[in-house]
This record gives C-alpha cells, sequence and structure tokens, in this order.
C-alpha cells in the first residue's frame, strides 16, 4: 500500500496532539495516511501499553487513517542506532510515502528529539540502494526517499516554517486526543495526576493552534518545521491574511 503520508510519533498520541488536524484535513483532501508509533508508551506514568495500544486504534478511527503500526522500540531506550534506522527503513519502504510527518527537532521529553533525529536519519537512508533490507513476506525492498521530512510542533514553541489551517478539523482533532483516556482525562482514574492530565494542558493544546491560526487570519492551525527550502507554484498558494 502506497501512502501519500506517513506520520512517525515516539509514543502514542504524540500524533494526535501535534498534527492530528493536518492528518484529517489531508484524509479529507483524498490523500491516504497512515501512522507509525516507534513505542507503546509503556514508561507513561498512567495506564500500561494494552490501553494505550487500545487508545491508539480508537484514535486511528477518528482520524480516518488506513493503517496504524506500533514497532514496539523501548520507549525512553531506544537509540538513533543501525539496528533502529534499519526498522524504520523497512517502514518507510513498505508504505513509499511522499511526505513524512515526525516529532519535534527538539521538545521536553528527550524521546521525541532523539525520535526526529532517526526518523530524518532513516529517511535518507531509506533512498540508499545499497542498503538492502526485506518486507514480512521476506521479499527484497526497493529503496524509496520521501520528497519532504517535516516535524510537527510539540511541548515547546519552535518557530514554524509554515503552518496549515485546520479549522474545520480541530474538533475532530481534540476528539482523537480525548480517545487516550488513561491520559488526558483527569478524573476517570486513581492514578497519579501528571503534567498532560491537567485540563490546563488541553487548554495549551488548544491555545497554540489558535495563536497559530491567528498568524495566518484562520481560526485553528499547526505548525511544522522543514528540513529543506520550500517553494510555491504562485502567489496564488498563498493564505490571504489581511490581519
Amino acid at each position: 500500500m502506497k501512502l501519500d503520508i506517513l506520520a512517525f510519533g515516539v509514543h502514542p498520541d504524540d500524533i494526535e496532539l501535534g498534527c492530528a488536524g493536518t492528518i484529517i484535513a489531508a484524509i479529507a483532501e483524498g490523500k491516504k495516511v497512515g501512522i507509525v508509533d516507534l513505542t507503546q508508551g509503556e514508561l507513561g506514568t498512567r495506564g500500561n501499553a494494552e490501553t494505550r495500544k487500545q487508545e491508539a486504534a480508537n484514535a486511528a478511527k477518528v482520524m480516518g487513517v488506513l493503517v496504524r503500526e506500533n514497532l514496539q522500540m523501548a520507549d525512553g531506550f531506544f537509540k538513533n542506532d543501525e539496528a533502529h534506522q534499519r526498522k524504520i527503513i523497512q517502514v518507510i519502504r513498505k508504505y513509499q510515502p511522499d511526505i513524512i510527518l515526525c516529532n519535534a527537532p527538539e521538545d521536553r521529553h528527550p524521546d521525541h528529539g532523539r525520535s526526529a533525529q532517526l526518523v530524518s536519519d532513516a529517511a535518507f537512508l531509506a533512498g540508499l540502494r545499497k542498503i538492502e533490507t526485506v518486507d514480512e513476506n521476506g521479499q527484497q525492498q526497493i529503496k524509496w526517499r520521501p520528497t519532504y521530512v517535516f516535524h510537527y510542533i510539540q511541548d515547546r514553541f519552535i518557530q514554524p516554517s509554515f503552518v496549515i489551517d485546520v479549522s474545520k478539523y480541530h474538533e475532530q482533532k481534540i476528539q482523537a486526543i480525548l480517545c487516550y483516556t488513561t491520559q488526558f482525562n483527569s478524573s476517570s482514574t486513581e492514578e497519579p495526576q501528571t503534567y498532560i492530565s491537567s485540563p490546563m494542558f488541553l487548554e495549551s493544546v488548544k491555545a497554540r493552534a489558535l495563536m497559530l491560526g491567528k498568524r495566518i487570519g484562520v481560526a485553528y492551525a499547526e505548525g511544522f518545521i522543514s528540513e529543506k527550502v520550500l517553494g510555491i507554484k504562485s502567489f496564488d498558494s498563498i493564505i490571504q491574511n489581511e490581519t
């Protein structure tokens, strides 16, 4: 299955928080989108690997993605080395995406930046034909390098290279986030409260979308960092901003 967009998140819920609006908007435009979670989020204070698995599946349905995989790397302890790069290369060659979305290049959680570099490095290496990989059936994979690698913004604010209008899909994004009931519903469990379980955390997610939207004259937006300079075909591609 060839995908237009493949989104990587080191933890289940990273993608929902960082770029779910963009994913839902792309699907509404007819794009084929898939998600790959690197870990099961097993080190999270609340919930466990099994609850995260079900929550991720529920969120995938809300977003409408075609496929969601989990590579079961070790939460907190995965490395940007050959073994982990090869796992990413295999999945990139499997789905042959034109665009990759991945974690922020630096953030509050150290896994985010490490994941960003791992996926970025693997995306380049996936285009080298002398790196040999096989699929689940033992068949040789062909080389494939995505055209773009974009990093979504997470907890810490990073100046975006560009922003995407997600106004029509913001509420659906929030619904996808709330599928992670162990993480974001502070009254539903006796487990310890955390940085993200507070209702104010979700308010900050909404505030970020509002702030980015204001910068381009729309209600809600999501920001991305590009690893290379982007080009436009004409000035008609630019959103009119009267603010």
